[in-house]
């Protein structure tokens, strides 16, 4: 409840003020009001604010059992109809403390989960938040199995559909509707955004785009490539968590201070080109701290590019230090689920394909049917710029599930198709990596940027990611760096540093004078 007492704090004002009782009367009455097409309500409930609201029938793989919600909310749960064959659950949080602002919230992994934490986190900021499931229930693949209809609303038509669904539904429900509309999603989230920013341009005002998992299939193929550098557990090829751990401390070694500060965190990977043999064992070594060169081999794998059959680069090398959440996940020496789904019920309608037999000659199959341009790796963003829009997209050097090199690849991309240089992306583009930061979020760094619930620290925009987009669309304000919080102990907690992340391509040095959780002692250059 100290985390309840801390938000209550930064309650924004609203721009429509409800008596308690015309408020729940409101919301109580609302499915009279909504008659439109393929829209059927299934409740309205009032959720006063302080609730720990219990999401019954909440699917159990995406484990949200129940969601603290911070403000007076009206919830509103409705199923719609994609066509004749598809539908996707789609909630509306409207809030009492109002702000006049539209909140489409994404998704992540393969996407049957509807994300209520960022439902409960934009109505706490005031905006009318809406968020869907992806036209399935459930964190598996295996909805997609012989249903196209199904994967085109994972693409992009739940999204799109919500969000038209939902700024009707936000004009029925406060009489001034809504003045601005905005986008907030990570991961799978992520390239949500960047399909609304490349093929409908004039759906948001503002995009909040993290990890961005767009290079969607080949991030999936590249997914899977690495059980077959690993092995299995056991294997000659395979290194466990300890050993990882080994890696990474030689990793930062030899990194960590081309910052000009050793903090135990890689500021700029691009700096970052480790010499992998100096693990190696030398005769009669303790191989409790050390690596065999078969080992060693896989690292330098890992490390790489990934090409394919015709020496085509289909995705970057995995940043260096993100190892430590690396080998529990995709180091593992076991499947990567979402890419084996992915396999099996989308590109080969096989339950029983075998991922232990995937190869670079998958991929190219894969990447050849790219169902209905799920890639999102389209480079023109001439019609969102055109339209006024503004999207900031940030990622986390510690990201161990999508490399942050795709996101400056993709922003390479951008700036030779549109012959454009950074001084000019920046008037609608601006991209943060965050050292320090995991995936979306954690991490060993300044990493909570208010990018979701678990990352408050405040509304200024300075300290909140959400908040400067809202700056930069509403006042044209756009932000320089986006200010992180080291957290002592998780969501709520003490703050032990802040650090200001640059934009692309600007880097971070430290310069001093004093300690490196002085803020002011990092430049950008």
């Amino acid at each position: 409840m100290a985390f309840l007492r801390c938000l209550s704090l930064f309650l924004p004002l609203g721009t429509t003020v409800f008596a308690s009782d015309q408020f729940r009367s409101n919301c109580a009455s609302f499915p009279d009001k909504v008659d439109l097409p393929n829209v059927r309500v299934n409740f309205a409930s009032y959720v006063p604010g302080g609730t720990n609201l219990t999401l019954v029938g909440n699917p159990a793989s995406c484990d949200e059992p129940w969601q603290l919600v911070i403000t007076d909310t009206c919830r509103v749960s409705m199923a719609v109809s994609t066509s004749n064959q598809s539908e996707i659950t789609l909630e509306a949080w409207f809030p009492r403390n109002y702000t006049g602002r539209f909140l489409s919230s994404g998704n992540g992994g393969l996407g049957g989960c509807i994300q209520h934490y960022d439902l409960a986190y934009g109505s706490f900021l005031g905006f009318a938040t809406v968020g869907a499931n992806n036209g399935h229930n459930g964190t598996s693949g295996e909805p997609f199995y012989q249903h196209p209809e199904v994967i085109e609303d994972f693409v992009y038509r739940s999204l799109h559909t919500g969000v038209v669904v939902g700024k009707q539904l936000t004009k029925l429900f406060y009489p001034e509707g809504f003045k601005k509309s905005y986008y907030i999603g990570c991961s799978t989230g992520g390239r949500q955004g960047f399909k609304a920013v490349q093929e409908f341009p004039e759906e948001f005002d503002g995009v909040l785009a993290g990890a961005p998992a767009f290079n969607f299939i080949n991030l999936l193929s590249w997914s899977a490539w690495f059980l077959t550098i690993t092995g299995p557990p056991g294997a000659d090829t395979f290194l466990s968590p300890a050993e990882w751990k080994i890696v990474h401390q030689e990793i930062l070694r030899q990194c960590d201070g081309l910052d000009g500060a050793v903090d135990g965190i890689i500021e700029d990977p691009d700096l970052c080109h480790p010499i992998i043999e100096t693990l190696i064992c030398k005769p009669g070594e303790n191989e409790d701290t050390c690596l065999t060169g078969i080992q060693a081999h896989t690292v330098r794998e890992i490390l790489s590019p990934y090409y394919g059959e015709n020496g085509t680069l289909l995705y970057p090398r995995m940043q260096p230090g993100s190892e430590i959440e690396g080998a529990t996940t995709l180091y593992s020496g076991t499947p990567f689920p979402y890419s084996t789904d992915w396999y099996r019920y989308v590109v080969y309608n096989d339950p029983n394909w075998d991922p232990a037999t995937f190869n670079v000659h998958d991929a190219s199959v894969a990447l050849a049917q790219n169902p209905f341009n799920v890639q999102t790796w389209e480079s023109n963003l001439t019609a969102f710029r055109d339209a006024g829009g503004k999207v900031l997209t940030y990622h986390g050097l510690e990201d161990h599930l999508i490399s942050s090199e795709n996101s400056k690849l993709y922003y390479a991309r951008v700036a030779e198709t549109m012959k454009l240089p950074p001084s000019e992306l920046d008037q609608f583009y601006r991209l943060f990596p965050i050292s320090g930061m995991a995936h979306c979020d954690e991490g060993e760094g300044a990493s909570a940027i208010g990018n979701e619930l678990n990352t408050f620290t405040g509304t200024d925009p300075e300290d909140n990611v959400l908040m400067a987009v809202v700056k930069w669309v509403e006042e044209g304000v756009a932000p320089e760096t986006v200010r992180g919080a080291k957290l002592v102990d998780g969501p709520g907690s003490a703050i032990e540093y802040r650090r200001k992340h640059c934009r692309y391509p600007r880097r971070n040095v430290f310069k001093g004078p004093g300690h490196y959780t002085d803020e002011n002692a990092w430049h950008c250059v």
